[in-house]
Formats: C-alpha cells, sequence, structure tokens
C-alpha cells in the first residue's frame, strides 16, 4: 500500500512540476518519452551512489553491465570468465 501512496505522490509532484512547466496533461508524447528517460536514469544514481560510498570504482564496464540493460531493456551480456575455448 505504500508503494502505492508513494506513486501517487510522486504523481502529483509531477503534475505540479508540468503545471509549472505550463506542460498539458498527459503531456506530448516527446516530453513524456523524454521524462520516462530520465526516470530510467536517476534510478541509476542509487546504484553508483553504493557503489561509490563502498570504495568502488565507476567504470564504463560496470555501467554498461549493470545499468544499460535496466535503462534499455536489452539483456546484459554474459561475462566470459575464460571457461570457453576461443572462437
Amino acid at each position: 500500500m505504500k508503494l502505492y501512496l508513494l506513486s501517487l505522490g510522486v504523481g502529483v509532484l509531477v503534475g505540479i512540476l508540468y503545471s509549472v512547466l505550463n506542460v498539458r496533461a498527459p503531456a506530448p508524447p516527446i516530453i513524456a518519452l523524454i521524462g520516462l528517460c530520465g526516470m530510467l536514469l536517476g534510478e541509476q544514481v542509487g546504484p553508483a551512489a553504493r557503489r561509490l560510498l563502498a570504495g568502488e570504482p565507476l567504470s564504463a564496464a560496470w555501467f554498461s553491465r549493470e545499468c544499460v540493460p535496466k535503462i534499455t531493456g536489452v539483456p546484459a551480456p554474459e561475462s566470459d570468465h575464460g571457461d570457453h575455448a576461443p572462437r
């Protein structure tokens, strides 16, 4: 139930933001898509912050393995630990 109330609260905040920006609800598709992209990117701030607080570096390899699949919906490539013969 908390998740639903939190979602409703965030929706109200977005509605207020749209009102301040003079965007009609429902937003034009491009504005809505950009907003969704921002939400997907914003979700990756938490894992990156946890990694930095743990003293681990952020790298392009980590980002592409952990964040890109969540942002794009494309599964992460399976990591090759040398278990396979060279092609």
